[in-house]
């Protein structure tokens, strides 16, 4: 059930630029747990031979020597690469390179060399590649980068990279991030049988091969285990020359950890509050937009939003009261929150941890009256914690009106006090269970 995207290829194959490579179609990297490593073959030939756009003549004989080289690391992984189709589709590519080339297939396979530096970066060390570093790489000579957020927290409540803050039902698995860099999915189910109420229970993060910084790595975190290492173990990009430019730190054990992949000046940060679990990153808009057609592109979270059906209407709660007799002559039918909160209970519980009330204290409100787990206002409290530590911009961190992209007919009216929209909301939500 992992997120594939268009094309029907899995996230993290190897997109080459070399005109002579094109043709390659590497189908579907190994899954994450296989010890095929026909990844790292792929990004070490990139790597070797990235250093121009056009092979002339002269670079046959060091391109024939990058291919034998390619050739030699598939056939090291052969045996664990066996049912792999990225494995089958590299070893035929090979082939018909060395006959569109004529090079021999006896001969030097000396180690891949890094990509030729640009001008004026002569001076970088080979320990610590410069353009591992995003500040220092992308924008050398332009103003710094404009860096925005991104944070899904709750049952579950959404602030996309545009400042807009929705609550969704996304019930399920949802892409948050897919961009040319990174693929960010979530897996969303059920507070309660029964209940419209979802929180996330599963993050997969995926950070794909990049140059001579990292390569493609995988971390995933579930209810009760949040890891401080990627899936394969290492707590880094691997064994190339900037793999520390991607690092995992664990902030409390088993609650909090922090990934820094400073190669594309990004921030994630992974909670484990109760059973759930809440994202965070800071991104560089950049590399927010890096897609290869953004017209055409599927669904993501953190960017488009939730779709409008997957959107909760607050103009439909101003039915609720009409239908509030109704629900009460049907009787409950949901199973008991382990703790029943009223709305003054909520708000006086939600102004422990959030004395400012907008929409994060909402949201706690709402997800302590829906839920019935303290444990909803805590994330709702680390949600802020993290928007005062990742966003640029200081004078947003309080978002005081809802801005869900809706169209006028669907805007909640402008003279409803926060404590009724969310009370009403609440009501709502079981109505909808009951009928």
């Amino acid at each position: 059930g992992g997120y594939q995207p268009r094309g029907g290829c899995r996230v993290g194959c190897p997109t080459y630029r070399h005109s002579s490579i094109d043709h390659l179609v590497f189908v579907s990297p190994p899954a994450v747990t296989s010890p095929c490593k026909i990844l790292k073959c792929n990004s070490e030939f990139w790597a070797a031979t990235s250093g121009s756009h056009h092979l002339g003549t002269e670079e046959a004989p060091e391109f024939c020597t990058a291919l034998r080289a390619y050739a030699h690391c598939t056939r090291r992984t052969a045996r664990t690469c066996r049912g792999d189709l990225a494995y089958h589709s590299a070893v035929h590519g090979i082939d018909d390179l060395m006959v569109q080339h004529n090079c021999s297939k006896d001969g030097p396979t000396s180690q891949p060399r890094l990509r030729t530096l640009p001008p004026g970066d002569s001076q970088e060390r080979s320990d610590s590649p410069e353009i591992c570093h995003y500040e220092k790489s992308f924008h050398k000579h332009s103003a710094a980068p404009n860096y925005t957020h991104c944070g899904l927290f709750g049952d579950p409540h959404l602030r996309t990279f545009t400042d807009t803050f929705q609550t969704c039902k996304v019930q399920g698995a949802w892409p948050l991030i897919d961009n040319n860099y990174l693929n960010v999915q979530v897996t969303n189910t059920p507070v309660l049988p029964g209940s419209t109420a979802t929180a996330t229970s599963k993050l997969t993060i995926i950070f794909k091969s990049f140059q001579e910084c990292v390569d493609q790595k995988v971390y995933q975190a579930e209810m009760d285990e949040l890891p401080a290492a990627f899936a394969d173990g290492s707590k880094n990009g691997g064994d190339k020359h900037g793999a520390n430019s991607l690092k995992i730190t664990e902030k409390v054990s088993g609650q909090h950890i922090e990934i820094q992949a400073k190669y594309i000046g990004t921030t994630i940060v992974v909670r484990q509050v109760g059973r759930y679990l809440t994202f965070a990153v800071r991104m560089p808009e950049e590399v927010v937009n890096a897609v290869e057609d953004r017209d055409s592109q599927g669904l993501y979270l953190c960017l488009r939003g939730c779709p409008l059906n997957q959107q909760i209407d607050f103009q439909t709660i101003r039915s609720a009261q009409a239908t509030e007799g109704r629900a009460r002559r049907k009787g409950p039918s949901l199973p008991a929150p382990p703790e029943a909160f009223t709305y003054e209970t909520a708000t006086a519980k939600c102004r422990e941890k959030l004395p400012v009330e907008d929409l994060y204290f909402q949201s706690c409100v709402f997800d302590l009256l829906t839920t019935g787990d303290v444990n909803f206002m805590l994330a709702a409290y680390y949600a802020f914690e993290d928007v005062k530590m990742l966003h640029s911009n200081k004078d947003k961190l309080h978002l005081y009106e809802r801005t869900q992209d809706l169209g006028p007919g669907n805007m909640a009216p402008s003279g409803t006090p926060a404590a009724l929209w969310v009370a009403l909301l609440c009501l709502s939500q079981c109505w909808l269970c009951l009928l």
